[in-house]
């Protein structure tokens, strides 16, 4: 028997509350029990987010965020920039495309962040530049972006949105809209909120929201003039994901309870180890920029990513690949959610014994002995 341990960037393990309530029976959703629960969770995201805005859930994965923040806030031939380094920078380039936005492809070698200059240089040539759009936490590459600057830029223009997909950001680092300065936030529930696929989340600002009335995009399901007017009163405008919902409670519950001080050091620790480990063992990383949800490597040159990917697997080890051009090359491990110290110490391990397996020269127990140490140092700080 093979216990199949995932470390794939979502979706992620599921706590056991979670489990819990997504195998209790269904309520109706037109009731006063779902609508307290609905009011409860809408809340405990306000928390999550330092916000008493307006945070709207939809039933959908986190790309119908993504097209609610185009479809709301923006009109056709709107000019925006795409800080476009992976494949959910594809993604905001694409969708803003679909949608008749004029679309400023700010392409970036894939593992590498922005260059301010650049950007700078491009904001000076285009002032009327009516949003910027960004992945926190690029997922594909396992590479964060730095938003205060990208703040500073959309906030020193006329009429520029900040408009950040924060899907492997948000639960992993304290990502405060306000006090960042971002317009619009999106996130998925398959990543750090330790949830299945299916529920998406959208958070917009002030600024925003006065857009919402100038908006001549087609919009019907997203709509979040519809929803915002449902969800302030604890419903939705069609039907919602009801169990993933209460799930979601339970989850922020979790976090909230942690203390979000305590999550984002967490989650540092946890990147930490796995990223030193992999330098020990000799591996590259691929990011300059490394996120603290997940860490992409490079294997060997003369093992191929996904047939290391498989053999991990008989021993119960599940993580992702790459895409595109590194499909083959990288190998993607995440640790966002719920992920504690010691199921990184086994990632490790399994690497490790992978890696000598398929002959790669190896001295067994090394990566782990580095992530302990560094385990070791933060326990006996705190």
């Amino acid at each position: 028997m093979i216990k199949e341990r995932l470390f794939t960037p979502g979706p992620v393990p599921l706590p056991p509350q979670v489990i819990k309530a997504l195998g209790q029976q269904i309520i109706h959703h037109r009731t006063p029990e779902f609508t307290q629960i609905f009011l409860q969770t809408r809340e405990n995201l306000q928390k999550l987010l330092n916000t008493n805005r307006d945070v709207l859930m939809f039933a959908s994965s986190g790309t119908g965020a993504m097209e609610a923040s185009i479809v709301n806030f923006f009109n056709e031939g709107d000019k925006v920039l795409v800080i476009n380094a992976g494949k959910f920078g594809e993604r905001w380039r694409d969708l803003g495309k679909t949608f008749g936005l004029n679309v400023i492809d700010y392409q970036i070698e894939w593992g590498k962040t922005y260059d301010r200059e650049k950007v700078s240089q491009i904001v000076k040539e285009n002032p009327d530049l009516k949003g910027i759009l960004v992945q926190h936490s690029e997922t594909s590459t396992t590479t964060l972006h730095d938003l205060n600057f990208l703040a500073q830029i959309s906030n020193s223009l006329e009429d520029c949105l900040l408009v950040v997909d924060g899907i492997t950001s948000v639960g992993v680092y304290k990502v405060f809209p306000e006090e960042i300065g971002i317009d619009i936030l999106v996130t998925g529930s398959q990543k750090a909120l330790m949830l299945p696929p299916g529920l998406s989340i959208l958070y917009y600002s002030q600024k925003a929201e006065n857009r919402l009335e100038r908006s001549n995009l087609p919009k019907y399901y997203f709509s979040v003039k519809a929803e915002s007017k449902k969800q302030s009163k604890g419903q939705t405008a069609y039907t919602p994901a009801i169990n993933l919902i209460i799930a979601l409670n339970e989850s922020l519950k979790m976090i909230l309870e942690e203390g979000l001080d305590n999550l984002e050091k967490r989650h540092s620790i946890l990147a930490d180890m796995t990223r030193e480990a992999m330098k020990e063992l000799g591996l590259k990383l691929l990011s300059e920029s490394p996120a603290n949800s997940a860490t992409g490597v490079f294997t060997p040159e003369n093992i191929d990513a996904d047939k290391f990917r498989k053999e991990l697997q008989k021993i119960g080890v599940r993580v992702a690949g790459g895409q595109d051009h590194l499909k083959g090359k990288i190998i993607r491990i995440a640790h966002m959610g719920y992920f504690d110290y010691l199921d990184m110490i086994e990632v490790i391990s399994a690497v490790e014994i992978t890696l000598y397996k398929m002959g790669y020269k190896v001295e067994l127990g090394k990566g782990v002995k580095k992530a302990q140490e560094i385990l070791l140092n933060n326990l006996q700080e705190q």
